[in-house]
């Protein structure tokens, strides 16, 4: 599996964090994110790294903002994305189990290094259930299709 990592200004330290967890646990990634010290509006951060999971260049994404939300609103408007924003450990695993997400947000000023670290282990080793939640993800992928026609009228 290969991840794709971004933040913004508000996401850079626990980016950091996270790489180097990722660096200890062999996990392969691609860091999109910004620098301490750099800035970029989370839109941005999360429109680079999502397009890469819709292109198949990564697996999945992890994306950082001050609290998560902002990011998680901005990647659930990328058509295939199913970003979800967690502070604990049942959200991050239920949210793959039952929503198969493929973008896990994180707030920089929300949770530390340690518990990020944990939620990102959970977010990259629980598959998908499917099963009864597989119709569930195909009715928000069709909410999207549905949407994604009447931008085009």
């Amino acid at each position: 599996m290969k991840v794709g990592i971004g933040n913004d200004h508000a996401g850079a330290e626990l980016k950091m964090e996270i790489v180097k967890h990722l660096d200890e646990i062999g996990v392969d990634y691609i860091d999109y994110g910004v620098a301490v010290g750099e800035k970029i509006d989370y839109p941005d951060a999360a429109e680079m790294v999502c397009k890469e999971v819709i292109n198949g260049t990564v697996d999945r994404a992890i994306l950082i903002c001050g609290t998560g939300i902002g990011i998680s609103i901005a990647a659930n408007k990328i058509n295939g994305i199913r970003a979800c924003a967690c502070s604990d450990a049942f959200s991050a695993k239920y949210t793959r189990l039952h929503n198969d997400a493929n973008a896990l947000c994180l707030g920089g000023r929300v949770v530390g290094a340690g518990l990020a670290n944990e939620l990102v282990d959970i977010f990259l080793t629980t598959d998908f259930e499917g099963g009864r939640h597989q119709r569930r993800v195909d009715l928000i992928t069709k909410l999207e299709e549905k949407n994604r026609v009447k931008e085009q009228n």
